[in-house]
C-alpha cells in the first residue's frame, strides 16, 4: 500500500492491495541468493537432507500408529463368543 503526499493511503491505477503483496521472480530470486550466500550450498543440502529425514520418520510414525489402532479394534472385536460362565 502506497502513501500519498497528503498521508493517506491508496494505490495506483489498477493496483488492488493484493497486487501489492505479491512477490514476483526477481523477489523470489533474490531471497534464494541471499540465502544461498548466508548459508552456503553444503549446509543446505544437509538441512534438506534432514528435512527429509524428517518426513520420513513422520510418515513411519504416522503407518505405525495406523496399525497399533487397527490391531487393537481387531483384539476387541475378536472375541464376541459367551463363554461357559456367560451362557444362562
Amino acid at each position: 500500500m502506497a502513501l500519498r503526499t497528503n498521508g493517506t493511503a491508496g494505490y495506483g491505477p489498477g493496483q488492488t492491495e493484493d497486487e501489492d503483496m505479491q512477490m514476483g521472480p526477481w523477489q523470489i530470486l533474490l531471497i534464494a541468493i541471499v540465502v544461498l550466500v548466508l548459508f552456503g550450498r553444503g549446509k543446505i543440502a544437509g538441512m534438506m537432507g534432514e528435512f527429509g529425514k524428517g518426513i520420513t520418520a513422520f510418515k513411519k510414525g504416522v503407518s505405525d500408529g495406523k496399525e497399533e489402532i487397527e490391531k487393537a479394534s481387531a483384539e476387541v472385536a475378536k472375541d464376541v463368543t459367551p463363554t461357559e460362565k456367560d451362557k444362562v
